[in-house]
């Protein structure tokens, strides 16, 4: 028979967790991902997803997926060292290092999954990372695993990161300084430029996790380094295909050198079977389509400037967002959890995000903007939001 001491622990921790609004609350997708979908059976408009740019549903993606599968299978049963690497991970590989112009690619299970195999493999015990206090828990993670010493400095602090180096530089063999592109929870962007001076004075490692930067920032979406122009200088970029792309997957672009080495050293690499081939080939067909043309990305920042513009004239609180990801503060948990239950009800999607996943005090309702809503479906957002904001007196 089960523990039933252990299981009752975990209901009094679940009761609490409900009683004090930090309960997170599953629904189910009953659709396709696009603009408007159908959750727990109620036609809704989505404002929640990473669709960026509306890969999910993508016409071209899954023609993509399907004629994959016809020619090679569903997926290697394998790992990517013994037999499971397949034609469809070498060209993909090759298409994401010319679209992200690096020397070379190695792609991943996830995003996730490639911070977890890129920190550990190439910093130990030994060294030192220096981390944005805001980082995605998959770099906290990654962190964690490699055993280095870590130094947090203050989000997106120059001067602080500036005061850690030359307290802590001296305590590791190699030194990480590792950052989100995008920040996903507040939507603001990492001082990039800044920091590799400091990278460069302090002899570190660059590295930057572009999930939300990839098919939203820099020329026809290829992220934060070529936002900044910093191609050839950032030591390590690591993406993710599960957002912007639509798919699943991840991936670290740096030098042939490193990512020779990664082949050898990251662990998920090494020990979990490789993506399958649909993921695979859907992942390709969505980077074809962003060499192509420039009008998804260039749709998308209509729509976001759009939305954060009228929502700012309501006197919503927008916060520090730089980007599409659009962070409507409300500060108190219960009323996010309240908030995000009554729009759903009035047909908009938009999930609470709330303590651990951001700060106490700063609960919110986190908007994702995508090139495939219209101007009508923002604007029925703004309306709703305004409704309900007013009922919950938050405006």
């Amino acid at each position: 028979m089960a523990n039933v001491k252990f299981n009752e622990e975990l209901e009094k921790e679940l009761q609490t967790l409900k009683d004090t609004g930090f309960y997170v609350y599953i629904r189910t997708v009953q659709s396709p991902v696009d603009a408007w979908i159908v959750v727990d059976g109620k036609r809704v408009l989505n404002l929640t997803s990473n669709n960026y740019l509306g890969f999910a549903n993508e016409p071209r993606l899954r023609e993509a997926a399907k004629r994959a599968i016809d020619e090679y299978g569903i997926g290697p049963a394998a790992v990517r060292t013994i037999s499971g690497t397949m034609t469809l991970h070498r060209v993909l590989e090759r298409m994401l290092a010319e679209f992200k112009m690096a020397e070379d690619v190695i792609s991943y299970q996830s995003g996730f999954n490639s911070n977890l195999s890129v920190i550990p493999a190439i910093v130990g015990r030994e060294d030192v990372i220096f981390s944005d206090e805001l980082n995605h828990a998959s770099i906290i993670d990654g962190c964690r695993l490699s055993r280095a010493k870590i130094v947090r400095y203050a989000h997106a602090d120059v001067e602080d990161l500036e005061r850690k180096l030359k307290e802590h530089r001296h305590e590791g063999k190699r030194a990480l300084i590792v950052t989100d592109g995008v920040f996903s929870m507040d939507g603001d962007i990492a001082p990039l430029p800044d920091i590799l001076k400091l990278a460069k004075e302090y002899d570190a490692i660059l590295m930057v996790d572009d999930a939300h930067g990839e098919g939203v920032l820099g020329r026809g979406g290829r992220g934060i380094v070529d936002h900044f122009g910093l191609h050839g200088e950032v030591d390590i970029e690591i993406g993710t295909l599960s957002k912007a792309f639509g798919v699943v997957g991840g991936y670290a672009a740096s030098t042939k050198t490193v990512v020779e080495y990664l082949h050898q050293k990251s662990r998920p690499f090494l020990f979990s079977s490789a993506t399958t081939v649909p993921d695979t080939a859907a992942s390709i067909e969505a980077v074809k389509i962003l060499r192509e043309s420039e009008d998804r990305v260039r749709r998308l920042w209509d729509n976001a400037n759009y939305f954060k513009k009228r929502m700012q004239e309501e006197g919503f609180n927008t916060w520090k967002s730089q980007t599409p990801i659009t962070p409507i503060v409300v500060g108190d948990e219960p009323v996010a959890q309240e908030f995000s239950k009554r729009l759903f009800e009035e047909g908009v999607f938009v999930q609470a995000i709330v303590y651990p996943t951001v700060p106490k005090g700063t609960a919110r309702l986190r908007v994702m903007i995508s090139a495939i809503h219209t101007k009508d479906d923002l604007d029925y957002a703004v309306d709703k939001f305004v409704k309900v904001g007013k009922e919950l007196r938050v405006i």
